[in-house]
């Protein structure tokens, strides 16, 4: 029997289209093969550099460096009592053990040996001169991939590093790994196809958060001293939460964020921030310091020349701070709402006013400015990203749902609000928008934050005392969690410098009031995280720090209040 030409050609065609498919996929995972073997790589040059060194110096001990605070670290590195490369070396062999053992590093930066090797203390050394500091993926290093978990990115190394990395070099800091994230940046988990999963820290089983998620990681096990993180939506307190360290997302412009590669490219309604992380907030104000220097105002006119008001950071006047226990949208685990108590009564008992602050409309906060703002076009620009990259089954409900037609989605909508009303507002968030509606939106957002103001200054507040999600949610979690980000979003849509500081544990007494955690909605996003909560004893639980827009002295002392309440309260205890 002849098969009939046209037959003949439309299954010509279809086989070579699969061969073309499976070649291209092969090629990709031939990509990902040779950047995890790369990756590999990387930790054996930190084990032969490591290894090397203690063979020169065997007399040298790593612990008495690693214990030592940063601003106690660089004054002995300022006055070469302590030499640059011993520090150095002490760190990669930390680093490489957390790596190991949490999968958070995703490259070395090798030059940072010849950079230690030619490190001479010169007359006036720079405020981090001689200290080892990680770098978010997403943060160009010159030479470096930023790949923000996608395939296409590898191979693609930066021309030059961002001006936050430069101005680093130029204080004396020595950057010396990448961290990993989540793949796109849009997610508080830290996974993606290349470098996998990385774990917390504290507890293998618990995502160290996201999307600085390998900083987190890295900086809560001990192997970095310092690093920077970026924050849309939460992505550096995330991290800094769910490990027990401190973090600090500034007004969206204090910090360059030139050469720092977004998520969501364009998007102004949910500003994104280039921050620090380190264990202690004492270390946060030292980099900031270093941070906002005439260098980084000379390499980015666009920052406001601000140095850093150490009037306001050393001040020890009384504040007078608003506080919620609760936003009203994601109800805190009784963890959280316990640590923002003890807070409370340990300010007001060492002298500061804590007035309550009425919290309202964050459910349009997070579905009309948040989500409505981050896919604008509908979620074009971000499916773009994932053209030609292989297939990612975490994301999937966040495809379908970009992909989905409007008259699907408005028709789900409508019949789905009376069961599951959160899901009937993202359903009517992600759409496509006239040019007309993005202005209006970016003017409601104007207005609430103005809104927002007036009701601060009607109780003449100094700052705010707010809960932080946590303790750390199981791997996989987060992805199923979205919603659960209202307590730090709503601080990018406003843009205010937030912190945040670890001040206690989850106790058993937690954990027994948990099994009664129902939630506000009580739908399956509140059942799902009443489960990712469960299990946490002995896990660190933060509070967040509010000041208003470019008041981050005044955020970062608040933030160090709360740290030495909290650290003398615990060491009574």
């Amino acid at each position: 029997m002849r098969i009939p030409l046209p037959a003949l050609l439309c299954c010509s065609a279809a086989t070579l289209l699969l061969l073309l498919r499976w070649r291209r996929r092969r090629g990709l995972w031939k990509k990902v093969k040779q950047a995890q073997q790369r990756q590999d790589r990387s930790l054996v040059k930190m084990q032969m550099a490591v290894q090397r060194f203690r063979e020169q110096h065997p007399s040298m001990k790593t612990v008495p460096i690693l214990s030592l605070p940063l601003p106690e670290l660089t004054k002995k590195l300022r006055d070469g009592s302590l030499p640059p490369d011993h520090v150095f070396y002490a760190y990669v062999g930390k680093a490489l053990q957390m790596a190991t053992e949490t999968n958070c590093i995703t490259e070395y930066l090798q030059e940072s040996e010849t950079q230690i090797q030619k490190a001479k203390l010169p007359e006036k050394p720079g405020l981090l001169y001689g200290v080892p500091v990680s770098i978010k993926d997403s943060i160009n290093c010159q030479g470096h991939d930023s790949t923000l978990g996608f395939i296409k990115n590898l191979n693609k190394p930066a021309a030059e590093d961002s001006v936050v990395v430069q101005v680093l070099r130029r204080q004396g800091a020595i950057p010396f790994v990448k961290t990993n994230v989540p793949q796109s940046l849009i997610s508080y988990d830290c996974k993606n196809l290349i470098f996998g999963q990385t774990c917390n820290p504290l507890l293998y089983t618990r995502s160290p958060g996201g999307s600085s998620g390998g900083e987190g990681a890295l900086i809560g096990g001990g192997g970095s001293i310092l690093g920077i993180g970026t924050d849309v939506g939460g992505s550096l307190r995330f991290p800094a939460a769910f490990c027990g360290i401190c973090g600090l997302k500034p007004t969206g412009n204090r910090l360059s964020k030139k050469g720092v590669i977004a998520g969501v490219l364009g998007q102004k309604a949910v500003v994104a921030a280039v921050g620090p992380m380190a264990k202690d907030v004492e270390s946060l104000a030292l980099c900031m310091r270093a941070l906002l220097c005439e260098d980084m105002f000379h390499l980015d006119s666009t920052v406001p020349p601000l140095p850093f008001n150490e009037e306001v950071y050393s001040s020890t006047q009384p504040l007078r701070i608003g506080y919620y226990e609760t936003d009203f949208f994601t109800m805190p685990s009784p963890a959280m709402r316990r640590a923002v108590r003890e807070v409370k009564e340990l300010l007001e008992d060492a002298g500061h006013t804590l007035v309550p602050f009425e919290l309202t409309n964050v459910d349009r906060v997070i579905f009309n400015f948040c989500v409505r703002g981050m896919f604008a076009d509908g979620g074009s620009s971000f499916l773009r990203k994932f053209k030609g990259e292989l297939e990612t089954s975490s994301l999937g409900p966040l495809f379908w749902l970009l992909k989905s037609p409007s008259w699907l989605k408005t028709a789900l909508s409508w019949i789905v609000k009376p069961f599951v009303p959160r899901f009937s507002d993202i359903l009517k968030s992600v759409r496509t928008n006239t040019v007309y509606e993005v202005w209006s939106l970016h003017c409601e957002i104007e207005e609430f934050c103005h809104q927002f103001i007036a009701q601060w200054k009607k109780l003449n507040l100094d700052v705010m005392l707010c809960p932080m999600l946590s303790p750390a949610l199981g791997i996989g979690y987060p992805e199923k969690l979205s919603v659960a980000v209202s307590y730090t979003m709503l601080y990018n849509a406003l843009d205010f410098p937030a912190g945040v500081v670890p001040v206690t544990l989850v106790t058993d007494e937690d954990e027994e009031e948990l099994k009664g955690y129902q939630g506000y909605f009580r739908d399956w996003w509140d059942r799902t995280l009443a489960k990712a909560f469960r299990g946490s004893a002995g896990m660190p639980v933060a509070v967040q720090c509010v000041a208003l827009p470019w008041q981050e002295e005044l955020c970062l002392r608040f933030m160090k209040e709360v740290e030495t309440l909290s650290l003398k309260k615990n060491m009574i205890v």
